[in-house]
C-alpha cells in the first residue's frame, strides 16, 4: 500500500521545512504550501489523507480554509499547527472539525505522533467521492441520483446515498457490517440486533437494477461491483 499523503499548510519558511523533513523522513509522501490562496487551492483539489494546517496564513486564515474544507470535503482530516495558545482557538478549531491541535513550539516526536494516532482514528473514514460510475449508469451523490445510460432516472435517500459512499470509497476492501454501522449510521454495533445494512444493500441492488451492484463477501461484508 502506498504511504499516505500529507499536504502542509505553513507560511514559516524554516517551521515548513522542519514539517516536510520529519514527515518525508518518516516515509509519508508530502505536498506543502506557504500561503493561504494556494494553500486553500491545493487543499481543494489535491489528493492526500491528511492536513496540517496553520491558523495565521497569508491572504486566507486557517481557519477560513478549514471551513471551506469542512464543506467541501466532509470527512477529510485535519492537524491545526499554530502558535496560537489560547483554548479559544483550540475550541473554535475542534468545533469546526478539525481532528487534533498541536501548539508551537512542537517536538518532531510529539508531531509524528499525534499524526500517526489521527490517520490510525481516521483508517475507517470513507473518502471524499462526489459521483460514482457503474455498468449502465452514474451515481451524483451531491444530487443523490442515479442516472442511467438508457435515460432513466432514480433517487436515493440519504442514508442509502451515505452507505453507497462509503463502499465505493474503500475500494477493494469488504467493509464489516460493524464498521458500516458505526460509519454510515453513528452506532455502536455492540448487542445491537439489526437488519438494516442489509436492508439498505438490498434497496441498493434494486436502485442500480444490478443484484451484483453490491457483493456480499461470506463472513467479511460487503464490497462495491468489480472492485
Amino acid at each position: 500500500m502506498d504511504a499516505p499523503t500529507i499536504l502542509v499548510v505553513e507560511d514559516d519558511d524554516a517551521v515548513r521545512r522542519g514539517v516536510v523533513d520529519a514527515l518525508t523522513m518518516s516515509g509519508y509522501q508530502v505536498l506543502s504550501e506557504g500561503e493561504g490562496g494556494r494553500g486553500l487551492e491545493t487543499a481543494l483539489r489535491a489528493t492526500y489523507q491528511l492536513l496540517l494546517l496553520d491558523l495565521v496564513l497569508p491572504e486566507y486564515s486557517g481557519f477560513e480554509i478549514l471551513e471551506a474544507i469542512k464543506r467541501e470535503r466532509p470527512g477529510q482530516p485535519v492537524i491545526i499547527l499554530s502558535a496560537r495558545g489560547e483554548e479559544n482557538d483550540r475550541v473554535r478549531g475542534l468545533k469546526m472539525g478539525a481532528d487534533d491541535y498541536v501548539v508551537k513550539p512542537f517536538s518532531v516526536r510529539e508531531l509524528l505522533a499525534r499524526v500517526d494516532a489521527v490517520l490510525r482514528r481516521t483508517t475507517e473514514r470513507p473518502s471524499v467521492v462526489k459521483d460514482y460510475q457503474f455498468p449502465g449508469g452514474k451515481v451524483d451523490f451531491l444530487r443523490r441520483e442515479v442516472c442511467f445510460d438508457d435515460g432513466g432516472r432514480d433517487e436515493l435517500s440519504e442514508r442509502e446515498a451515505e452507505l453507497l459512499r462509503y463502499l465505493v470509497a474503500q475500494g477493494g476492501r469488504a467493509v464489516p457490517r460493524d464498521e458500516l454501522l458505526r460509519q454510515v449510521w453513528g452506532l455502536e454495533p455492540r448487542n445491537i440486533e439489526t437488519r438494516t445494512v442489509d436492508m439498505h444493500v438490498a434497496h441498493l441492488r434494486q436502485k442500480l437494477r444490478s443484484q451484483n451492484a453490491v457483493v456480499t463477501v461470506r463472513g467479511k461484508g460487503y464490497m462495491i461491483e468489480g472492485s
